[in-house]
This record gives structure tokens, sequence and C-alpha cells, in this order.
């Protein structure tokens, strides 16, 4: 007797509506949802809150530690599970290194199709973030699972910091040099992804950027001449410029010809290969930038592109900069570069060259 065929598993990124960072909440909604939170009681131990929109949250434990916590979660921006759940971990620590910390632990956060997914995928995705925490150094040590429409992946994650290494975003300092980590384009080349118009070459791109852990952050905040930290996911390098600009009251000058980007994701980006979300952040933040006259669509859209797993955007005063890309050589990112400076302004901005 035969035994009935089972049915193929639908593609992972055709169960999202939107994938990695590109599903975070449009940046003018967001501001709109969080008004009146910043009223509520802060204890003097939080070092930092959202008020100015940081990467994780900062709790003073005594002279010599304080604990970052963070959460981070999203649906699927590639279609084989392990490297959903690797990305997916990867993106979660990042907070972590970018106030400065050291992750000592992560907790999973679960949420799939029971009905639709088999248990071995859902289990590779699990193994995927796994993987990501052992070469991070930290166990997975709970977590909480639920049915969901779409599957849904990504971790807590906590670490410790010196109270007085924790970097914050709103420290830049008029003078100060920009420096960006990783290059640009992952939500291009996930558009294209989705499509099936994305080469071999340019998913293992993708996956090596997206899967790289952002350690520099802690040998980073140890730098007297490293004034703010934070890294670009979601809302783009613009979106996150401009957080740093806020906080510090500054003006950011981005040399664009300076702004390392991912092969062939410039050419992508002018077949149309964006995502909805780059549309949604020029709308809720697009009112604070200045470009220049001839900038192109595509140029444009990878200004905003949101960015899974991004690389760390430090802010630091110029003779720093030399140990500043040292380390990031040291740890692996070769492509990290000086993208801009911080000027005095009379009101925070974003100014692309």
């Amino acid at each position: 007797m035969n035994t009935p065929a089972q049915p193929a598993e639908p593609r992972l990124t055709s169960l999202s509506h939107g994938g990695g960072c590109g599903c975070k909440i449009a940046p003018g909604v967001l501001s709109e949802i969080l008004r009146g939170s910043a009223a509520l009681p802060v204890p003097e131990e939080l070092l930092v809150g959202i008020e100015t929109s940081d990467d994780a949250a900062v709790y003073r434990l005594n002279d010599e530690q304080a604990l970052v916590a963070t959460t981070d979660f999203f649906m699927p921006i590639v279609d084989d599970p392990f490297n959903f759940g690797r990305i997916a971990a990867t993106n979660a620590i990042s907070d972590v290194y970018a106030m400065g910390g050291r992750p000592i632990l992560a907790l999973a956060l679960v949420g799939m199709p029971i009905n639709v997914l088999s248990t071995r995928t859902i289990g590779r995705i699990l193994e995927g973030g796994a993987s990501v925490c052992r070469a991070a150094g930290i166990p997975v040590a709970g977590g909480h699972t639920i049915d969901s429409v779409e599957a849904i992946y990504g971790l807590v994650a906590l670490g410790l910091v010196h109270p007085q290494r924790v970097k914050r975003n709103a420290d830049a300092r008029p003078g100060d040099r920009i420096v960006l980590g990783k290059p640009l384009g992952v939500g291009v080349m996930s558009a294209a992804l989705k499509k099936e118009k994305l080469d071999a070459a340019g998913y293992a791109q993708m996956l090596a950027t997206t899967t790289q852990l952002n350690t520099p952050g802690p040998d980073l905040a140890a730098l007297p001449g490293v004034h703010a930290l934070t890294d670009v996911t979601g809302f783009g390098l613009a979106g996150h410029s401009l957080e740093l600009a806020r906080g510090a009251r500054c003006e950011l000058r981005i040399d664009w010809r300076a702004v390392p980007q991912l092969p062939g994701v410039h050419s992508l980006a002018m077949q149309g290969f964006v995502t909805g979300a780059s549309g949604r952040n020029w709308a809720g933040y697009g009112h604070e930038v200045r470009l220049p006259d001839d900038f192109a669509p595509e140029d444009k859209a990878l200004l905003t592109d949101p960015q899974t797993s991004g690389g760390l955007l430090v802010s630091c005063a110029p003779d720093a900069v030399d140990a500043v890309l040292a380390i990031f050589r040291r740890h692996g990112f070769e492509q990290a570069a000086v993208i801009g400076e911080v000027a005095a302004a009379d009101a925070p901005r974003l100014v692309v060259r």
C-alpha cells in the first residue's frame, strides 16, 4: 500500500508580509504609539531607557556592573530555516554589543504556524539561533513559544557592561568622525531574494554580513575617544544617523561616496528591488534629511534601506579614528569606513553630500 505523499512545506519568506528588520513599525507611527511613555517613573539605576530610542535598556547593578537588556524578533528574511535562525539571533545580540556590553545569556522567542511548518523545520530555526549563541559564548537559557499565523523568531539578549563604559546613541560631539562597520544593502538583497532574483554570490554575501556578530562593540566602548555608538537596523542608515543627530542636537554629515555597499546592490536597487519599509522610513523622517539635488532614487532607497543585523555606527574623536578602524579590522570587519562627521547646528538633521 502506497503512503500518500506529504505536501511540500511553503517557502518561509512566503509566510511573512515583511522579512527581517523590514518588519519594523514605521518610525512616524512608532513615535505616535510611544507618545507619553517617557512620562513613566524612572529609577535612578536606569542608565538608559526609551528617551533617545537607544538600542537596549541599561540598569546599574553596582559600581562595577550594569545589566544590558534587549529583545528583537521578526519574520523570515530567508527560506533556509537554519540560516533564518542564525540571522535573527545575530541581529538580537547586536544590541548588547551596540551599548558596549558583552552578552551573558539569551531567551528564545518563538511563534510558529504549527499546522503549516514541520517540527523539523521549526527545530532547525532554533538550532540556527543556538549556533550563533554558542559563537557569542552564551547559552539559550529559556524562552517562550506560541502558535502563530506567521513564523516569528528572535531572542531576549542580556549582557553586562561597566557603568562608565555604556555607549549611548546620544553623546556624539561636534567635530566627531562617523564610522560604519558593515556595508549597506541587506534590504535590497532580501527584496530580490523574495522574488527569486538574487544569485548565489549575492545570497552568500547577504548571509555573511547578516550573521557576522558585532563583536567590536566592547573594545570600541573601552576607547576614550568613542563618544556614541549604535547599530544600523530597520530604520536604515538615515534613520539611525538621525537618532545620533537628535540625541546630540547636532548635524550629521554623510559623504555618500564613502559609504560601503554590498556587491551588486546598487544595480538591484536600480532594477526596483526595494522593500516597502524603505519608503515608510522616508515618510517618517525625510523632512529631517537634506539630499543633493541630483541624488538618484536608487541611492535614496539604499540610504533608507532597512538593515537586518547591520553594522555598528560609531561617533568618535578624529584622533581615535585609526584605533576604531584597527579594532574593526581585528574583528574581521574589512569594509568598515569613515563615512562622515558631526557638526554643530541649530537643530538636529542629516545632510548627505
